[in-house]
């Protein structure tokens, strides 16, 4: 089960849903409002975060860019709002799944288990692989990297792309593909959401795409990772 991070502004709905998380085995902590659920998150780092838009101090739309902005977890958006543009903005901005007001704590448990084995961090009874290209070693179990014996701190997106690409070196990944088995979100489309974390991971492991060692760009066709030369 997973450790839960419930924002929400109305305390009886607060108390209700998380009296229904506990019961299905989370370890669950609520608050009130967004600064109060940036200050956990930073501190503790839960698995998840549902997150209510409806928020006294801040809207909760604002609430996930501020998140989105100190870490990766999946976010979860629990909304009474069900305009489709605003979902798919709020989707775009860094939301994992969202769910419309009212719903049972049974659909949440579903919603959160379905999240959490996208992004990963489901049942580890499958002994993962561990990749090794060149220095570059990548353990999916244990969601770490190493390059030439010194520990990446990456992005839990970061990590995926890198994991993706290490399980098939030398193949090119497409761009489609990325989009479509890293982020699972093929209507990204066009936002350059994969060179932006591209650039990162790349610098991470001190490199650039002028000067690549291992992640090389094939030029309107996507991406592989290599040994160095």
């Amino acid at each position: 089960m997973a450790t839960v991070l419930l924002v929400e502004d109305d305390h009886v709905v607060r108390g209700a849903m998380l009296r229904s998380l506990a019961d299905r085995g989370h370890a669950v902590h609520a608050v009130g409002t967004a600064l109060d659920a940036l200050r956990r998150v930073a501190a503790e780092t839960p698995d998840l975060v549902v997150l209510d838009l409806g928020l006294p101090d801040l809207d909760g739309a604002d609430a996930l860019r501020m998140l989105r902005g100190i870490t990766d977890i999946p976010i979860i958006i629990a909304t009474a709002r069900d305009d489709e543009q605003a979902i798919v903005r709020l989707l775009r901005a860094g939301a994992d799944d969202y769910m419309v007001k009212p719903f049972t704590g049974a659909h949440l448990d579903a919603r959160i288990t379905s999240v959490l084995r996208r992004a990963g961090r489901a049942s580890r009874t499958v002994q993962p692989a561990v990749h090794e290209v060149g220095g570059l070693r990548v353990d999916v179990g244990e969601r770490s990297a190493q390059l030439d014996g010194v520990p990446l701190a990456l992005t839990r997106k970061e990590f995926d792309l890198l994991a993706y690409l290490a399980a098939r070196p030398g193949r090119v990944v497409s761009r489609r593909e990325l989009l479509e088995e890293v982020w699972r979100q093929p209507s990204v489309g066009e936002d350059q959401t994969i060179d932006v974390h591209l650039y990162w991971l790349r610098r991470k492991m001190g490199e650039s795409a002028a000067k690549p060692r291992y992640l090389r760009t094939v030029r309107g066709v996507g991406f592989r990772l290599v040994a160095p030369d």
